[in-house]
């Protein structure tokens, strides 16, 4: 039996989870680009996919491999509180961590030192993810009008308004503080966390970003500092 290899790795400006938006899409401002592996990098293998807009990842959860598994999980959207069955979910705690995202194709780059890339937004992966297979997305086949969302759509979806100081923002780019903007909208807190006092921080592009959320919806971004 052949086992799967990956074909790629992702760079993305997320040097660990926390941060990442929860699904794919939800913050289009968010890029990224996907290098082939040497013995995959072949331009061949790309041809044709120039004609779609958007594209399937198929990746590895690398952070959450485990060497059992659990029937059930606590999704974070439910709080953090309530079991559901694991294939009722997109936990990364599964058999086979394996996800599954849909991403734009913004565009197609044949001529890298890495050979050819593809140039992504929207996605939800951590950088150095592996990549197991990409396949193009089909609306006709791929989007279904009347499917039904079971207990996601039992939860709003609450975006938070980001105050982010001046002094702070002409730190980063514009892309960037575009970017960072949409992934604090998103509240990248744990649901079960709601601390008004307390500070959180994540790393992104380059930078290391700290806020608060003093109230339920409003977000206030404490620090923007350059790593070293």
């Amino acid at each position: 039996m052949r086992c799967i290899v990956p074909i790629a790795t992702i760079r993305t400006g997320f040097p660990t989870k926390f941060g990442i938006p929860r699904q794919s899409g939800l913050v289009p401002e968010l890029k990224g680009t996907i290098v082939f592996n040497p013995e995959y990098r072949n331009p061949d293998a790309l041809r044709g996919l120039e004609g779609f807009s958007h594209i399937w990842l198929i990746w590895e959860f690398s952070e959450a491999v485990r060497e059992d598994w659990s029937p059930t999980v606590r999704p974070p959207r439910l709080g953090g509180n309530t079991r559901l069955g694991v294939f009722a979910t997109r936990s990364p705690f599964r058999p086979n961590p394996i996800g599954l995202s849909c991403v734009r194709l913004d565009s197609i780059d044949l001529s890298t030192p890495d050979g050819p890339v593809l140039r992504i937004s929207g996605a939800d992966l951590m950088d150095g993810t592996p990549i197991y297979d990409i396949k193009p997305y089909i609306p006709y086949t791929d989007c279904q009008p009347d499917a039904t969302s079971g207990f996601t759509g039992t939860v709003s979806m609450h975006r938070l308004n980001v105050i982010i100081p001046d002094s702070l923002a002409s730190k980063t780019k514009p892309q960037t503080l575009e970017a960072l903007r949409g992934i604090l909208a998103e509240d990248p807190r744990p649901r079960y966390q709601d601390d008004p006092d307390r500070e959180y921080g994540f790393d992104f592009e380059g930078y290391s970003v700290k806020f608060k959320v003093p109230d339920p919806d409003t977000l206030t971004v404490t620090e923007i500092m350059r790593n070293r």
